[in-house]
């Protein structure tokens, strides 16, 4: 692998694991490993708190997503062996995931400089 490769392949992963972790579109993926637990703020609000699940495949799977560096590990993993094997589906993948963490870095530079 190039440094090109790795590069590609690093913002492919950052964008994949944000929107595993992160992300609205994929909250209903995530529902089902979380317990939402309700507390009240020193100011009356109410926050919503997310904790893994206990004991189980839905805990270690809750404790994994909870985790963004654990779960860009395995992104990392499953993206890599992917493009080793099979190029022709995971090459276009780790494209556009890749355009798409540029994209997100970029937008985030933009926001922060907005609020600046």
């Amino acid at each position: 692998m190039g440094i090109l490769d790795i590069i590609i392949l690093g913002l492919a992963v950052f964008r994949m694991t944000h929107l595993i972790v992160f992300d609205k579109i994929t909250e209903f993926l995530r529902s089902p490993f979380f317990d939402e637990v309700p507390e009240m703020s020193e100011d009356g609000v109410e926050e919503i708190f997310l904790l893994p699940k206990k004991g189980g495949i839905k805990g270690f799977v809750g404790e994994l997503l909870s985790c963004y560096w654990c779960t860009g590990m395995w992104v990392a993993v499953f993206l890599y062996v992917g493009n080793i094997f099979i190029p022709v589906f995971f090459t276009p993948v780790i494209t556009v995931l890749a355009v798409a963490g540029v994209a997100s870095v970029i937008e985030a530079a933009v926001q922060s400089w907005i609020r600046e």
